[in-house]
C-alpha cells in the first residue's frame, strides 16, 4: 500500500511543477491504454519515437525509421554500465546514421534525435506508477520523464514520515534493484533523481549514495523566481526544465574510466555564465574572466565540460581551445582528465616549437600546455611572435594565481592577441601588486571554501598547534657567539647572526626535529593510520627532508614506509643525490602513497615544496607543517587535505609545528571574510558541539546510575531507540575524535566511556547485525572503549546464534526476565533476517507470530513467563528447521518450494500434487545450474532459465499470472540454494 504522504506531498508536487515547465502528464494507467508501447515488457515509448523522429527527420523512410528505433532498442551489450555509455553515444555523441538517398546518391544520413535549438520541437513527458514486466520480476518506479519517447530520468519519491536519515539512502537502495532486475531501463537513463521534497539528490547509474549531489542553485533563475527553497523544487528548476534537461545530458555528462558523472550546480551555474560572457562580450577584454572555485570543487572536470560545451557553440565556429598551468604535473593530470572523459583529440604541446606548431592549427584544435613553453628569444630577440589574430581562441589557465604576471604570460597574450582568457584557481589574489580580475576580468562565478564544505564537496579542516618549546641549553646564544667567533668585533658577530642563524638553521636543530619526527610518528599512528588515511610531511630545505625521512623510518619501525619527493639540483652533494628519483619513479610513488594502506604501505610522502599544489590525494587526511608558507600557497597546500575518499573521513587536518597561523590570518585577509570563512577550524570550535552531543546521548539514560548497567541495555531494547542511540553516540564519539587528546576532552570522557560500554553490551545482548559497528568511529576512541572495557572487568561475549547449544545457558545469565525476553525475542528476529531467502514462506509465519507475542504481551494477555514459553517454542521450530527436520517430509532444500506452492493452492490442490510440484521444480534448477559455477552472472543463460521455468510452470497452474509470479520467486530461491 502506498504512502498516501508520499503521494500528496512529493510526487503530485513534482509533477505539477513539471507541467508548469511543458512537460505533459500521463498515469501508467493511461500509458497502457494509449498503447504508448508496444508491450508491457518495453521500456522505450516506440509510438512517440517515431513520430519525434519523422518530425525532426522529415526526410527519412518508414523503414529507416525502423532501423533507427532497432538500434536504440536492441543493444547486445550484456554489461548494463557499457550499454549505458554506448546508448549515450548514440543519443548525445556520434550519434546514428542510416543510409538514404536525399538526391545525390545513397549516402550515410546523420539522423536527429533531439532539437537542442527549438526546444518545443521534442516530446517531453512525464509518467508516474508505469510498470515495467519481465521475466525476472515487476517494477513501478515513481517517475519516469521520457523525452522523444525515451525514458531518460528515473525519480524515487519518499515519504516524509520516513525517519529524516533512511529518506533518501532507501531510495538510491531502490534504484540498485531496479538495476539488478531491469538492467535494460538503464540503458538510457542519465539522471536518477530521489527525493522527500525537503531532501532532493541526483546521481548517475552506479553512483554510490554519497555520490549523489546536492543542487542548491536554479541558475539561471533565483530562489525567488523559482517561488520556493525547498531542495524538491530547487532541484527541478535547475535541473529538469525542458532549457536544462537537454543540455545538462549532452553538455554536462563524461565517463571517465567506469564512472559515469554529472556536473554540479557550481559546475553547470560556470560553464553557462562562462559561454554567457564569450558569446555577449564585443571585445576580448569582455569576454574573459575568473572562475574562483575553491580547491577540491571539481575544477578540471569543469574545464572539461567548458571544452565541451564551447565546441557546440555556433557562433564561436568550433573553437580553438588552448588549456595552460604552470607545473608538469597538473599538465598532465588535466590532459588525463580530458582524455579519460574521452574529449576529442587533445594534444599535450612537446616543445616551444611544438607549441607554435599547434597554435596555428586553426578551429577545432585543443592544445595543451605549460606556460614555460612561451619562451621568446631572450636579450634582444623578438621575444613570441604573433601566432594567430583569430577571435575564436579560448584560453583556459589553471591556477592562474602563480603564473600569470610575468613574461611567460605576455608572451601568451602576445602570441594570441585576440584570445579569450578564462581564468581557473582555487585561490585567487586580490592584492593589488598581483590581482587575478585585474588580469582576466572580474568573476565569472565563486564556489567557496564554506560553500563546498556545507554541500559536501570537500571536507572541513581542522587546525592543530604543536608548537615546540625550544631554549638553548646553558649559555645564551650571545655569549656562544663571543665565545666561538672571539677575533670578531662585534659588528662583525651581529652580521654573522644575520647571515646564519636564520630559519632553517633553529628548525633543523637536531634535538628539535627529533622530537618533532616522534611527535609525527606517534600522533599519525594514533590518530590518522588507525583509520586507514595518509599523510605528508613538509619540511623547510630538502636537507631536513632528507633527515626527517631518516628519523621517521626509525621511529615507525616498519608499521608504515615514507618516501622523500623533491627537485634534484645539478649542483647536490652526495648525500641529496641518493634522494634524486627519475619522473616515473616519482609518478609510481605517488601511485603507491594513492592506494589503500592494506594494499600498500607507503604512507607519507615528505616534500618541501613539491606536492603543495595541484596534487590530488584522496586518502590523505594530515600534513604536518615545518616550514613557513604565505598567502595563496599556504591555502593550497593545507587543501591537499579537504578531499572526500570515504564516508568515514568527516574533516582534513593540519598539524602546525612552525606557527604557519600567524601567516594563515595574512593570507585570509587576502580575500573578503565571507569567502574564506571556513578555512581552518580550531580544535576549540568543536567543544560547544562536543557538550550538545554528550547531552543527547546521555538523556537516553536519565534517572539512571552508571551501576545500573543491566536497566541501562533495557532502554535500547527496542530496535527505534538503538538505532537513534547510534546515531547520537557516533557523533559523540567523531566530535571526541576531533577534540582528543587535548584535555579539553577530559569532562567527556566518563560518559563516553559509559555508553561506549552500554553500546557493545546491547549489542551483545540483542544478537542483531543492526549496524552498531564502532570502527567508523576513530580507532584511538574505539581502544579507549576497549581499554575501558577491560579495566571494569566485563567479559566481552560475542553475540551468540540462536542455534548454538550454548543459547539457553547463555539467556539464563541474564537477571531480569526482561532481559531474557529480549535476548531471545532479537535472536529470533536475526534467525529470521538471515535465513527468510531460504524459505520466505516458513520465516515469514515466524515472524507474524513473534509479533502477534509481542502484542499479546503488551495487550497484558500474556505474562512474562508465558512469553518466554512461547518464544523457546519459535526457537526449538527453527533449530529443528535448520537441523532439516520438515514437517512436509521433503528434504530441506525441496520444502521451501512445497511451502510456497501450499501458500498458494492450499485446500485448491492435494498436497500429494503440491510436493511432486516441489520436487519436480527443484530438480529443474538442480539439473540445470550445478554445473556452470557462474550462471548467475550468464544473462542470457538466466533468460532462458526463466523462460522454460514459465511454461513448467503455466502448464501446472494453467495461470499466465501465477506462473509469472512464482518464477520470479523461485529464480530469487535458486540463487540462494545453488
Amino acid at each position: 500500500m502506498r504512502d498516501q504522504l508520499e503521494m500528496t506531498e512529493v510526487e503530485m508536487p513534482l509533477i505539477r511543477q513539471l507541467q508548469g515547465y511543458g512537460y505533459t502528464y500521463l498515469t501508467g494507467e493511461e500509458v497502457d491504454a494509449r498503447k504508448e508501447r508496444r508491450a508491457r515488457t518495453s521500456l522505450v515509448f516506440e509510438k512517440r519515437l517515431a513520430k519525434s523522429l519523422e518530425k525532426l527527420n522529415p526526410w527519412m523512410t518508414a523503414s529507416n525509421i525502423d532501423k533507427v528505433i532497432g538500434e536504440l532498442t536492441m543493444i547486445t551489450e550484456t554489461d548494463s554500465f557499457a550499454a549505458n555509455q554506448l546508448v549515450y553515444d548514440k543519443l548525445f555523441g556520434h550519434g546514428v546514421a542510416v543510409q538514404q538517398d536525399l538526391g545525390t546518391g545513397k549516402k550515410n544520413q546523420t539522423v536527429v534525435l533531439f532539437d537542442f535549438e527549438r526546444l518545443n520541437n521534442n516530446d517531453f513527458l512525464v509518467v508516474n506508477q508505469i510498470s515495467y514486466v519481465n521475466a525476472s520480476d515487476t517494477i513501478r518506479p515513481d517517475v519516469v520523464l521520457y523525452i522523444n519517447g525515451l525514458p531518460l530520468v528515473v525519480i524515487e519519491c519518499k515519504s516524509p514520515k520516513l525517519k529524516w536519515d533512511a529518506q533518501l539512502p532507501e531510495g538510491v537502495r531502490q534504484f540498485n534493484r531496479y538495476q539488478e532486475t531491469h538492467p535494460k531501463l538503464f540503458w538510457y537513463n542519465q539522471m536518477l533523481i530521489v527525493t522527500s521534497r525537503d531532501r532532493a539528490r541526483i546521481g548517475t547509474i552506479g553512483s554510490r549514495p554519497q555520490h549523489y549531489g546536492l543542487w542548491k542553485d536554479p541558475y539561471p533563475f533565483t530562489l525567488e523566481e523559482v517561488g520556493s527553497d525547498r531542495p524538491q523544487d530547487v532541484l527541478a528548476a535547475g535541473v529538469l526544465r525542458i532549457e536544462a534537461v537537454l543540455d545538462l545530458m549532452r553538455n554536462f555528462i563524461v565517463y571517465d574510466g567506469k564512472v559515469k558523472k554529472l556536473a554540479r550546480y557550481q559546475q553547470y551555474r560556470a560553464v553557462n555564465k562562462a559561454i554567457d560572457r564569450i558569446v555577449m562580450g564585443e571585445r576580448p577584454d569582455d569576454r574573459g574572466g575568473v572562475v574562483w572555485h575553491t580547491q577540491g570543487s571539481g575544477k578540471s572536470l569543469t574545464m572539461v565540460y567548458l571544452a565541451m560545451k564551447l565546441r557546440r557553440v555556433p557562433s564561436l565556429e568550433n573553437p580553438m581551445l588552448v588549456i595552460v598551468t604552470d607545473r608538469q604535473d597538473l599538465d598532465n593530470q588535466i590532459t588525463k582528465t580530458f582524455k579519460n572523459c574521452n574529449f576529442p583529440n587533445p594534444t599535450q604541446a612537446s616543445s616551444v616549437a611544438d607549441l607554435k606548431e599547434q597554435l596555428t592549427k586553426g578551429p577545432g584544435t585543443t592544445v595543451m600546455t605549460l606556460i614555460q613553453k612561451f619562451q621568446g628569444t631572450e636579450e634582444g630577440g623578438t621575444g613570441f611572435p604573433v601566432l594567430t589574430k583569430a577571435e575564436n581562441i579560448i584560453v583556459m589557465t589553471d591556477e592562474s594565481h602563480r603564473s600569470q604576471y610575468k613574461g611567460l604570460a605576455l608572451n601568451m597574450r602576445k602570441a594570441l592577441p585576440n584570445a579569450t582568457l578564462i581564468a581557473f584557481t582555487g585561490t585567487p589574489i586580490d592584492k593589488k601588486k598581483r590581482s587575478t580580475t585585474a588580469k582576466f576580468g572580474a568573476y565569472i562565478d565563486k564556489y567557496t571554501i564554506e560553500q563546498a564544505v556545507e554541500d559536501g564537496a570537500t571536507v572541513p579542516i581542522l587546525y592543530e598547534s604543536r608548537l615546540p618549546q625550544l631554549q638553548v641549553k646553558g649559555e645564551t646564544l650571545d655569549e656562544l657567539f663571543e665565545r666561538v667567533f672571539y677575533e670578531f668585533d662585534e659588528d662583525g658577530r651581529e652580521k654573522i647572526k644575520q647571515k646564519h642563524v636564520n630559519e632553517e638553521l633553529i628548525l633543523t636543530a637536531p634535538d628539535r626535529m627529533e622530537q618533532i619526527a616522534l611527535d609525527i610518528v606517534k600522533h599519525f599512528e594514533s590518530h590518522i593510520l588507525v583509520n586507514g588515511y595518509k599523510a605528508q610531511v613538509v619540511a623547510v630545505s630538502r636537507v631536513a627532508a632528507m633527515q626527517y625521512q631518516k628519523l621517521i623510518e626509525t621511529y615507525a619501525a616498519g608499521k608504515f614506509e615514507s618516501a622523500v619527493i623533491f627537485s634534484s639540483g645539478h649542483n647536490d652533494e652526495e648525500d641529496l643525490r641518493l634522494y634524486h628519483i627519475s619522473k616515473e619513479e616519482e609518478k609510481a610513488l605517488i601511485e603507491r602513497f594513492k592506494q589503500p594502506y592494506e594494499v600498500d604501505k607507503l604512507s607519507m610522502l615528505i616534500v618541501c615544496d613539491k606536492l603543495l599544489t595541484g596534487f590530488d590525494a584522496p586518502i590523505e587526511q594530515v600534513m604536518y607543517l615545518d616550514r613557513p608558507l604565505r598567502e595563496h600557497n599556504l591555502l593550497q597546500a593545507i587543501a591537499r587535505t579537504n578531499r572526500r575518499y570515504d564516508e568515514n573521513k568527516k574533516y582534513g587536518l593540519i598539524v602546525d609545528y612552525f606557527g604557519v597561523s600567524r601567516f594563515l590570518d595574512q593570507a585570509l585577509t587576502i580575500f573578503s571574510s565571507s569567502d574564506v570563512r571556513g578555512a581552518l577550524e580550531s580544535i576549540d570550535e568543536e567543544l560547544p558541539r562536543l557538550e550538545q552531543r554528550n547531552r543527547t546521548v546521555m538523556r537516553f539514560f536519565d534517572g539512571l546510575t552508571k551501576d545500573q548497567q543491566e536497566e541501562a541495555v533495557l532502554r535500547l531494547k527496542d530496535e527505534d531507540d538503538r538505532a537513534d542511540f547510534d546515531q547520537a553516540y557516533k557523533r559523540f564519539a567523531a566530535s571526541m575524535d576531533k577534540v582528543m587528546p587535548s584535555p579539553k576532552a577530559e569532562p567527556h570522557m566518563a560518559d563516553l566511556k559509559f555508553a561506549g560500554l552500554i553500546r557493545q553490551l546491547a549489542k551483545s545482548r540483542f544478537a542483531v547485525d543492526d549496524g552498531l559497528d564502532i570502527a567508523d568511529c576513530g580507532e584511538k576512541v574505539r581502544q579507549l572503549v576497549h581499554k575501558y572495557l577491560e579495566m571494569k572487568g566485563i567479559e566481552l561475549r560475542d553475540p551468540i546464534h540462536l542455534l548454538d547449544s550454548g543459547f539457553n545457558e547463555e539467556v539464563e545469565k541474564n537477571v531480569l526476565p526482561e532481559s531474557k525476553a529480549a535476548q531471545m525475542e532479537h535472536a529470533i528476529k536475526k534467525e529470521i533476517s538471515v535465513k527468510i531467502k531460504e524459505d520466505e514462506v516458513f520465516y515469514t509465519k515466524i515472524s507474524v507470530r513473534l509479533e502477534e507475542l509481542l502484542n499479546r504481551f503488551k495487550e497484558r494477555q500474556l505474562t512474562i513467563d508465558e512469553l518466554l514459553k512461547e518464544y523457546q517454542q519459535l526457537r526449538d521450530e527453527l533449530v529443528e528447521k535448520e537441523a532439516g527436520k520438515t514437517q512436509s517430509g521433503l528434504s530441506k532444500e525441496q520444502e521451501p518450494y512445497f511451502n510456497k506452492f501450499m501458500e498458494m493452492y492450499e485446500g485448491q490442490r492435494e498436497e500429494t500434487e503440491l510436493k511432486d510440484w516441489a520436487v519436480e521444480v527443484h530438480h529443474y534448477f538442480q539439473k540445470r545450474v550445478m554445473s556452470i559455477p557462474d550462471w548467475k552472472s550468464k544473462l542470457d543463460f538466466r533468460r532462458k532459465l526463466n523462460a522454460d521455468l514459465k511454461i513448467l510452470l503455466l502448464k501446472k497452474t494453467k495461470s499466465m499470472d501465477d506462473a509469472n509470479m512464482l518464477t520470479g520467486y523461485f529464480s530469487a530461491l535458486a540463487e540462494t540454494q545453488f
